[in-house]
Protein backbone atom coordinates (compact mmCIF):
# COMPACT_ATOMS: atom_id res chain seq x y z
CA UNK A 1 0.00 0.00 0.00
CA UNK A 2 1.39 3.47 -0.97
CA UNK A 3 0.62 5.84 1.87
CA UNK A 4 3.03 8.52 -0.41
CA UNK A 5 0.15 7.90 -3.48
CA UNK A 6 -0.40 11.72 -5.45
CA UNK A 7 -3.86 11.87 -3.67
CA UNK A 8 -2.47 11.62 -0.35
CA UNK A 9 0.36 14.39 -0.97
CA UNK A 10 -2.43 17.01 -2.63
CA UNK A 11 -4.66 15.67 1.19
CA UNK A 12 -2.05 17.34 3.43
CA UNK A 13 -3.04 20.97 2.34
CA UNK A 14 -6.38 22.11 3.94
CA UNK A 15 -9.23 22.21 1.59
CA UNK A 16 -8.53 26.12 1.12
CA UNK A 17 -5.29 25.50 -0.29
CA UNK A 18 -3.03 27.72 0.33
CA UNK A 19 -4.95 30.62 1.60
CA UNK A 20 -4.18 30.12 5.35
CA UNK A 21 -0.44 30.97 7.13
CA UNK A 22 0.80 27.47 7.46
CA UNK A 23 4.35 26.82 8.83
CA UNK A 24 6.51 23.78 8.93
CA UNK A 25 9.90 22.37 9.11
CA UNK A 26 12.09 20.72 6.40
CA UNK A 27 15.33 18.58 6.75
CA UNK A 28 17.88 20.32 4.37
CA UNK A 29 20.85 18.02 4.07
CA UNK A 30 23.63 19.75 4.80
CA UNK A 31 21.99 22.54 6.47
CA UNK A 32 20.06 21.01 8.88
CA UNK A 33 16.28 21.23 10.30
CA UNK A 34 14.58 24.32 8.49
CA UNK A 35 11.31 26.29 9.23
CA UNK A 36 9.55 26.78 5.82
CA UNK A 37 6.58 28.99 4.69
CA UNK A 38 4.14 26.88 3.29
CA UNK A 39 3.36 28.32 -0.19
CA UNK A 40 1.58 27.83 -3.41
CA UNK A 41 4.87 28.36 -5.01
CA UNK A 42 6.78 26.19 -3.32
CA UNK A 43 8.53 25.43 0.65
CA UNK A 44 10.58 28.29 1.58
CA UNK A 45 13.29 28.48 3.94
CA UNK A 46 12.60 31.35 6.25
CA UNK A 47 15.59 30.54 9.07
CA UNK A 48 16.94 33.64 8.99
CA UNK A 49 13.82 35.43 9.92
CA UNK A 50 12.82 32.71 12.72
CA UNK A 51 15.16 29.99 13.72
CA UNK A 52 12.73 27.89 15.20
CA UNK A 53 9.20 27.79 15.17
CA UNK A 54 8.38 27.85 19.35
CA UNK A 55 9.80 31.70 18.58
CA UNK A 56 7.77 32.17 15.80
CA UNK A 57 4.61 31.48 17.24
CA UNK A 58 6.02 33.17 20.42
CA UNK A 59 6.31 36.81 18.17
CA UNK A 60 2.81 38.95 18.37
CA UNK A 61 1.60 38.49 15.12
CA UNK A 62 2.83 35.14 13.98
CA UNK A 63 0.99 35.10 10.60
CA UNK A 64 2.04 38.14 9.56
CA UNK A 65 5.53 37.85 10.07
CA UNK A 66 5.04 33.93 8.30
CA UNK A 67 3.33 35.62 5.46
CA UNK A 68 5.93 38.65 4.99
CA UNK A 69 9.18 36.72 5.05
CA UNK A 70 10.62 36.27 2.35
CA UNK A 71 12.63 33.19 2.38
CA UNK A 72 15.16 30.94 0.40
CA UNK A 73 13.48 28.31 -2.30
CA UNK A 74 13.53 24.93 -0.84
CA UNK A 75 11.47 23.13 -3.38
CA UNK A 76 7.60 22.29 -4.62
CA UNK A 77 5.60 20.12 -1.91
CA UNK A 78 4.90 17.73 -3.63
CA UNK A 79 8.46 16.77 -4.43
CA UNK A 80 9.24 16.99 -0.86
CA UNK A 81 6.97 15.46 0.47
CA UNK A 82 7.13 12.73 -1.79
CA UNK A 83 10.72 12.03 -0.49
CA UNK A 84 9.48 11.70 3.28
CA UNK A 85 9.07 7.99 3.62
CA UNK A 86 12.19 6.40 4.58
CA UNK A 87 11.69 3.89 2.88
CA UNK A 88 11.60 6.27 -0.40
CA UNK A 89 14.27 8.69 0.59
CA UNK A 90 17.24 10.19 -0.88
CA UNK A 91 18.85 11.66 1.70
CA UNK A 92 20.33 14.14 -1.19
CA UNK A 93 17.31 15.94 -1.25
CA UNK A 94 14.84 17.59 1.99
CA UNK A 95 12.33 15.87 3.49
CA UNK A 96 9.19 16.96 5.63
CA UNK A 97 9.60 16.76 9.50
CA UNK A 98 7.50 17.46 12.25
CA UNK A 99 6.51 21.12 12.19
CA UNK A 100 6.69 21.69 15.92
CA UNK A 101 10.51 21.83 17.55
CA UNK A 102 10.82 23.53 20.98
CA UNK A 103 7.17 23.21 22.34
CA UNK A 104 6.76 20.84 25.06
CA UNK A 105 4.50 18.04 23.20
CA UNK A 106 1.50 17.41 25.83
CA UNK A 107 -1.55 15.84 25.58
CA UNK A 108 -5.06 16.31 27.24
CA UNK A 109 -6.79 12.82 28.14
CA UNK A 110 -10.54 11.82 28.97
CA UNK A 111 -12.32 15.02 26.99
CA UNK A 112 -14.57 13.63 25.62
CA UNK A 113 -17.53 11.06 27.21
CA UNK A 114 -16.95 8.48 24.93
CA UNK A 115 -13.72 8.09 25.34
CA UNK A 116 -14.24 8.52 28.70
CA UNK A 117 -16.40 5.47 29.04
CA UNK A 118 -13.49 3.43 26.70
CA UNK A 119 -11.00 3.55 29.71
CA UNK A 120 -13.12 2.49 32.48
CA UNK A 121 -13.67 -0.37 29.83
CA UNK A 122 -9.70 -0.60 29.89
CA UNK A 123 -8.97 -0.20 33.24
CA UNK A 124 -11.79 -3.04 34.34
CA UNK A 125 -10.56 -5.65 31.48
CA UNK A 126 -7.08 -4.97 32.44
CA UNK A 127 -5.80 -5.19 28.94
CA UNK A 128 -7.76 -7.80 27.88
CA UNK A 129 -9.38 -7.45 24.89
CA UNK A 130 -11.25 -10.50 24.45
CA UNK A 131 -13.43 -8.89 27.92
CA UNK A 132 -14.35 -5.65 26.73
CA UNK A 133 -17.72 -6.08 25.07
CA UNK A 134 -19.10 -7.93 28.45
CA UNK A 135 -17.45 -5.06 30.49
CA UNK A 136 -18.85 -2.28 28.29
CA UNK A 137 -22.68 -3.63 28.44
CA UNK A 138 -22.16 -3.19 32.73
CA UNK A 139 -20.77 -0.12 32.39
CA UNK A 140 -22.96 1.82 29.96
CA UNK A 141 -25.83 0.62 32.20
CA UNK A 142 -24.21 1.98 34.93
CA UNK A 143 -22.61 5.36 33.62
CA UNK A 144 -25.28 5.88 30.40
CA UNK A 145 -23.83 6.87 27.22
CA UNK A 146 -24.93 10.44 26.83
CA UNK A 147 -22.18 12.55 29.65
CA UNK A 148 -21.96 15.17 26.54
CA UNK A 149 -24.17 17.32 28.53
CA UNK A 150 -22.06 17.61 32.04
CA UNK A 151 -19.84 20.00 32.48
CA UNK A 152 -16.76 18.85 34.60
CA UNK A 153 -16.38 19.77 38.09
CA UNK A 154 -19.94 20.76 38.45
CA UNK A 155 -22.39 20.08 41.20
CA UNK A 156 -24.59 17.65 38.50
CA UNK A 157 -21.10 16.12 38.42
CA UNK A 158 -20.30 15.58 42.11
CA UNK A 159 -23.65 14.47 42.33
CA UNK A 160 -23.07 11.62 39.96
CA UNK A 161 -20.06 10.48 41.53
CA UNK A 162 -21.42 10.06 44.70
CA UNK A 163 -23.82 7.52 43.07
CA UNK A 164 -21.44 5.89 41.09
CA UNK A 165 -19.15 5.59 44.27
CA UNK A 166 -22.20 3.85 46.05
CA UNK A 167 -22.26 1.56 42.85
CA UNK A 168 -18.80 0.70 43.26
CA UNK A 169 -18.79 1.99 39.85
CA UNK A 170 -16.36 5.31 40.24
CA UNK A 171 -13.40 5.23 38.53
CA UNK A 172 -10.05 7.27 38.15
CA UNK A 173 -10.76 8.01 34.14
CA UNK A 174 -14.45 8.98 35.70
CA UNK A 175 -12.24 10.95 37.94
CA UNK A 176 -10.47 13.45 35.36
CA UNK A 177 -13.50 12.88 32.87
CA UNK A 178 -15.81 14.82 35.11
CA UNK A 179 -14.31 15.64 37.99
CA UNK A 180 -12.64 19.13 38.47
CA UNK A 181 -8.84 19.03 37.47
CA UNK A 182 -8.03 17.42 33.74
CA UNK A 183 -5.58 15.13 32.50
CA UNK A 184 -2.55 16.48 31.01
CA UNK A 185 0.08 14.83 30.50
CA UNK A 186 3.83 14.94 29.13
CA UNK A 187 3.38 12.98 25.67
CA UNK A 188 6.54 13.13 24.19
CA UNK A 189 10.20 14.69 24.40
CA UNK A 190 10.64 18.10 23.12
CA UNK A 191 11.99 17.42 19.40
CA UNK A 192 10.65 13.84 19.40
CA UNK A 193 7.79 13.97 17.08
CA UNK A 194 7.25 12.04 13.59
CA UNK A 195 5.83 14.43 11.00
CA UNK A 196 3.20 13.08 7.81
CA UNK A 197 4.70 10.60 5.43
CA UNK A 198 6.86 9.35 7.99
CA UNK A 199 6.34 5.82 10.33
CA UNK A 200 4.82 5.85 13.13
CA UNK A 201 5.29 3.88 16.38
CA UNK A 202 3.69 0.83 18.30
CA UNK A 203 5.61 -0.71 21.54
CA UNK A 204 6.72 -4.23 20.14
CA UNK A 205 4.97 -5.82 23.16
CA UNK A 206 1.36 -4.56 22.73
CA UNK A 207 -1.51 -6.46 21.54
CA UNK A 208 -3.99 -4.42 21.76
CA UNK A 209 -3.76 -0.85 20.60
CA UNK A 210 -5.65 2.11 18.56
CA UNK A 211 -5.06 5.69 16.67
CA UNK A 212 -6.47 8.33 18.41
CA UNK A 213 -7.18 11.67 15.80
CA UNK A 214 -6.76 14.70 17.73
CA UNK A 215 -6.13 18.55 16.89
CA UNK A 216 -3.13 20.02 18.96
CA UNK A 217 -3.16 23.57 19.62
CA UNK A 218 -0.21 25.78 19.73
CA UNK A 219 0.70 27.35 22.71
CA UNK A 220 2.53 30.52 24.09
CA UNK A 221 4.71 30.85 27.23
CA UNK A 222 2.53 33.44 28.34
CA UNK A 223 -0.76 30.76 27.58
CA UNK A 224 -1.84 32.39 24.19
CA UNK A 225 -3.14 29.72 21.79
CA UNK A 226 -2.09 30.85 18.24
CA UNK A 227 -2.29 28.18 15.59
CA UNK A 228 -3.48 24.35 15.41
CA UNK A 229 -2.38 21.12 13.45
CA UNK A 230 -3.29 17.52 13.54
CA UNK A 231 -1.69 14.40 15.95
CA UNK A 232 -1.73 11.30 16.47
CA UNK A 233 -2.15 10.06 20.51
CA UNK A 234 -0.99 6.72 19.76
CA UNK A 235 -2.45 4.83 21.75
CA UNK A 236 -1.58 1.41 24.03
CA UNK A 237 -4.96 -0.06 25.55
CA UNK A 238 -3.39 -3.32 26.95
CA UNK A 239 -0.61 -1.31 29.06
CA UNK A 240 -2.81 1.23 30.17
CA UNK A 241 -5.30 -0.66 31.14
CA UNK A 242 -3.17 -3.12 33.16
CA UNK A 243 -2.57 -0.09 35.06
CA UNK A 244 -2.66 3.19 35.08
CA UNK A 245 1.07 3.96 36.37
CA UNK A 246 2.32 2.16 33.23
CA UNK A 247 1.11 5.54 31.01
CA UNK A 248 4.48 6.77 30.10
CA UNK A 249 5.09 3.43 28.59
CA UNK A 250 1.90 3.42 27.01
CA UNK A 251 2.12 6.95 25.15
CA UNK A 252 6.06 7.64 25.12
CA UNK A 253 7.84 5.28 22.57
CA UNK A 254 9.97 5.99 20.04
CA UNK A 255 8.01 7.38 17.16
CA UNK A 256 4.59 7.08 18.98
CA UNK A 257 3.77 10.90 18.67
CA UNK A 258 2.63 12.12 15.37
CA UNK A 259 2.13 15.91 14.30
CA UNK A 260 1.24 17.74 11.25
CA UNK A 261 1.69 17.76 8.61
CA UNK A 262 1.41 21.88 9.21
CA UNK A 263 0.68 24.52 11.80
CA UNK A 264 -2.00 26.61 10.82
CA UNK A 265 -1.55 30.25 12.58
CA UNK A 266 -4.80 32.05 13.59
CA UNK A 267 -5.46 35.12 10.84
CA UNK A 268 -8.55 36.14 9.23
CA UNK A 269 -9.09 33.04 7.67
CA UNK A 270 -8.55 31.05 11.21
CA UNK A 271 -9.67 30.91 14.34
CA UNK A 272 -10.02 29.67 17.58
CA UNK A 273 -13.83 29.43 16.99
CA UNK A 274 -12.94 27.20 13.92
CA UNK A 275 -10.79 24.65 16.12
CA UNK A 276 -13.88 24.29 18.35
CA UNK A 277 -15.93 23.53 15.34
CA UNK A 278 -13.52 21.01 13.57
CA UNK A 279 -14.64 17.66 12.86
CA UNK A 280 -11.41 15.40 12.63
CA UNK A 281 -11.81 12.21 10.60
CA UNK A 282 -9.89 8.96 10.63
CA UNK A 283 -8.99 6.77 8.15
CA UNK A 284 -6.96 3.22 9.08
CA UNK A 285 -6.43 0.90 5.75
CA UNK A 286 -4.80 -2.56 6.35
CA UNK A 287 -2.37 -4.34 4.05
CA UNK A 288 -5.03 -6.91 5.05
CA UNK A 289 -7.90 -5.32 3.35
CA UNK A 290 -8.77 -3.99 6.99
CA UNK A 291 -10.22 -0.37 6.73
CA UNK A 292 -11.95 1.39 9.43
CA UNK A 293 -13.25 4.81 9.73
CA UNK A 294 -14.38 7.36 12.06
CA UNK A 295 -14.22 10.67 13.28
CA UNK A 296 -14.21 13.19 16.81
CA UNK A 297 -15.96 16.21 16.97
CA UNK A 298 -14.14 19.37 19.14
CA UNK A 299 -17.76 20.63 19.57
CA UNK A 300 -18.84 17.50 21.70
CA UNK A 301 -15.53 18.06 24.02
CA UNK A 302 -16.23 17.98 27.85
CA UNK A 303 -13.50 21.01 28.69
CA UNK A 304 -12.91 24.01 26.28
CA UNK A 305 -9.55 24.31 24.61
CA UNK A 306 -8.66 27.36 26.92
CA UNK A 307 -9.64 26.05 30.27
CA UNK A 308 -7.21 23.27 29.13
CA UNK A 309 -4.74 25.24 28.81
CA UNK A 310 -5.74 27.59 31.98
CA UNK A 311 -4.90 23.83 33.80
CA UNK A 312 -1.44 23.41 31.76
CA UNK A 313 0.58 26.08 32.36
CA UNK A 314 -0.10 29.03 35.09
CA UNK A 315 1.82 30.16 38.21
CA UNK A 316 2.06 26.29 38.93
CA UNK A 317 3.67 25.62 35.95
CA UNK A 318 5.65 27.58 33.44
CA UNK A 319 7.32 26.40 29.42
CA UNK A 320 8.98 29.22 28.15
CA UNK A 321 9.02 27.41 24.73
CA UNK A 322 5.76 26.98 24.96
CA UNK A 323 3.87 24.08 24.20
CA UNK A 324 2.14 21.61 21.76
CA UNK A 325 -1.35 20.30 22.95
CA UNK A 326 -3.47 17.65 21.97
CA UNK A 327 -7.32 18.30 22.83
CA UNK A 328 -8.37 14.47 23.28
CA UNK A 329 -10.26 12.39 20.87
CA UNK A 330 -14.04 11.16 20.92
CA UNK A 331 -12.30 8.15 18.82
CA UNK A 332 -12.80 4.79 20.46
CA UNK A 333 -12.31 1.50 18.01
CA UNK A 334 -14.67 -1.28 18.89
CA UNK A 335 -15.12 -2.96 15.48
CA UNK A 336 -13.55 -6.30 15.13
CA UNK A 337 -11.05 -6.79 12.92
CA UNK A 338 -10.62 -10.57 13.46
CA UNK A 339 -12.03 -12.68 15.77
CA UNK A 340 -15.30 -11.29 17.02
CA UNK A 341 -15.38 -9.66 20.81
CA UNK A 342 -11.72 -8.87 20.31
CA UNK A 343 -12.19 -5.58 19.19
CA UNK A 344 -9.20 -3.33 17.13
CA UNK A 345 -6.06 -3.14 17.19
CA UNK A 346 -3.36 -1.96 14.68
CA UNK A 347 -1.52 -4.29 11.97
CA UNK A 348 2.45 -3.56 10.83
CA UNK A 349 2.08 -1.47 8.01
CA UNK A 350 -1.59 0.17 8.66
CA UNK A 351 -1.73 3.44 7.04
CA UNK A 352 -3.34 6.08 9.29
CA UNK A 353 -4.81 8.96 7.67
CA UNK A 354 -6.25 11.96 10.10
CA UNK A 355 -7.37 14.84 8.34
CA UNK A 356 -9.37 18.15 9.00
CA UNK A 357 -10.58 20.72 6.19
CA UNK A 358 -8.88 23.60 7.69
CA UNK A 359 -5.67 21.97 9.19
CA UNK A 360 -4.64 19.39 6.10
CA UNK A 361 -4.05 15.73 6.51
CA UNK A 362 -1.62 13.50 8.47
CA UNK A 363 -1.02 10.10 6.77
CA UNK A 364 1.53 7.75 9.03
CA UNK A 365 2.54 3.79 8.34
CA UNK A 366 2.51 2.16 11.23
CA UNK A 367 5.48 -0.35 12.25
CA UNK A 368 6.74 -1.24 15.98
CA UNK A 369 8.92 1.62 17.53
CA UNK A 370 12.11 -0.82 17.10
CA UNK A 371 12.09 -0.76 13.74
CA UNK A 372 11.19 3.13 13.03
CA UNK A 373 14.23 5.33 12.46
CA UNK A 374 15.84 6.00 15.92
CA UNK A 375 15.50 9.90 17.15
CA UNK A 376 19.14 11.23 17.35
CA UNK A 377 18.48 14.37 16.61
CA UNK A 378 17.36 16.63 20.22
CA UNK A 379 17.63 19.63 21.53
CA UNK A 380 21.92 19.94 21.98
CA UNK A 381 22.16 19.16 18.15
CA UNK A 382 19.39 21.98 17.48
CA UNK A 383 21.73 24.17 19.20
CA UNK A 384 24.96 23.69 17.98
CA UNK A 385 23.25 23.32 14.61
CA UNK A 386 21.98 27.00 14.88
CA UNK A 387 25.05 28.08 16.14
CA UNK A 388 26.96 26.49 13.21
CA UNK A 389 24.43 28.37 10.50
CA UNK A 390 24.38 31.81 12.22
CA UNK A 391 21.21 31.62 13.73
CA UNK A 392 21.54 30.72 17.55
CA UNK A 393 21.79 34.98 18.26
CA UNK A 394 18.56 35.91 16.38
CA UNK A 395 15.94 36.98 19.04
CA UNK A 396 13.92 34.64 17.30
CA UNK A 397 15.83 31.88 18.07
CA UNK A 398 13.91 30.46 20.52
Amino acid sequence: MDHLSSTNIARILPTDGFQGALVGRVWRPGIGPSVVAVREDGLFDISATCATVSGLAALDDPAGVLKAAKGEPVGSLEDIAGNTSPDRRDPAKPWLLAPIDLQVVKAAGVTFAVSMLERVIEERARGDASAAAAIRTEVLRLVGDDLSRLKPGSPEAMALKEVLVAQGAWSQYLEVGIGPDAEVFTKAPTLSSVGTFMDAGLHPKSTWNNPEPEVVIIVTAEGRIVGATLGNDVNLRDFEGRSALLLSKAKDNNASCSVGPFIRFFDETFSLDDVRRTNVTLTVEGEDGFKLEGSSSITKISRDPEDLVAQTVGPHHQYPDGFALFLGTMFAPTQDRDDAGMGFTHKRGDIVTIAAPKLGALVNRMKPSSECEPWTFGIGALMSNLAQRGLINTRQAG
